[in-house]
């Protein structure tokens, strides 16, 4: 081998063998570094867990507040209607117009089924209609012939759905 081939081989040795060292040092930290990564995980983990349980309770407080103002806006726009019957009650006792008294009670009512339609409330349709558990409760059964076998023959208590719920079941009569 040439004297150059030897030179140039020694330092490629010199030069491999302090960056192998280097990446030796590198792959394996220390004691202490060690430790500090874990306590730094351990203070991440802390503060983590100690949001989630801030963000828990914050959550649980607003849907609390929600339901509350939720409850309080429902029954400030019923207040028009409440008084709208003190006066209806207010004028029966003043008058013996029958009539008057009769339209004042139903444009009351309208007013108020149109309350219900506004927060999605309907009442459940049993007029004809065919026997369902999900929305209809019977009350009792009627042998009223073949062709109403399993049909609502009446209704003794409305039912209403506020949207796609049953909050009150119908109370009907069933034909047998």
């Amino acid at each position: 081998m040439s004297k150059k081939g030897k030179i140039q081989e020694q330092v490629e040795e010199q030069v491999e063998q302090p960056v192998e060292e280097q990446v030796q040092e590198e792959q394996t930290p220390s004691v202490e570094e060690l430790e500090a990564r874990i306590a730094e995980l351990e203070d991440k983990n802390l503060r983590m867990m100690a949001e989630f349980d801030n963000f828990r309770r914050r959550t649980n407080k607003e849907k609390l507040e929600l339901m509350e103002t939720a409850g309080e806006r429902i029954f400030t726009e019923m207040l028009t209607l409440v008084d709208d019957f003190e006066r209806a009650v207010a004028v029966m006792d003043k008058t013996n117009d029958i009539d008057a008294v009769r339209e004042g009670i139903h444009l009351i009512q309208q007013k108020f089924i149109g309350f219900l339609d506004k927060h999605d409330v309907h009442a459940i349709k049993t007029e004809g209609a065919d026997f369902n558990t999900d929305e209809h409760e019977a009350v009792t059964t009627f042998a009223a012939g073949e062709e109403q076998k399993g049909k609502v023959i009446d209704c003794t208590q409305k039912g209403y759905k506020l949207g796609d719920k049953v909050i009150r079941f119908a109370k009907v009569v069933v034909g047998e």
